[in-house]
């Protein structure tokens, strides 16, 4: 940057500040591609987490429904809670458990795919402060 007492020509000037807005304006978009790519990375991994949600889901489907065949056919076999009984009370325990898991994992991954955590924050803070800075030099 350069001082007033240069007494450098108008042109000369405006040639300047064309050549600073266009460094400007590269370096903002390298800015948006580096920050687009981290919300990219964050987002693949929202997408992870409800894929691996989704398996742990059907699994937990699987293993419910397993749970509750068994179940039924330990009350039709009577008082007797024998062996098919006690396979059913421990198919609804891990087919609970494994239900928590793709619960929490479906709702971290829904979390991290949410608009605020997508959007370019720190770019659009330096365009705006870029803005700012421009619209001082050209009225002072």
């Amino acid at each position: 940057m350069s001082s007033f007492s240069d007494q450098r020509s108008l042109p000369d000037l405006i040639k300047e500040l064309m050549n600073e807005v266009t460094t400007l304006f590269r370096k903002e978009v390298q800015l948006a591609k580096a920050e687009a790519g981290e919300k990219v990375s964050k987002a693949m991994v929202g997408v992870e987490m409800l894929a691996a949600g989704g398996i742990f889901a059907i699994a937990a489907l699987g293993v419910l429904l397993s749970a509750a065949v068994a179940g039924v056919a330990a009350l039709l076999m009577s008082m007797g809670m024998g062996e098919a009984a006690a396979s059913g009370i421990a198919a609804l325990i891990v087919g609970g458990i494994v239900a928590i898991i793709a619960y929490t994992l479906i709702m971290r991954g829904v979390s991290a795919l949410k608009a605020d955590n997508l959007m370019l924050d720190r770019t659009t803070h330096s365009l705006e402060r870029d803005a700012s800075v421009l619209k001082e030099k050209t009225n002072g």
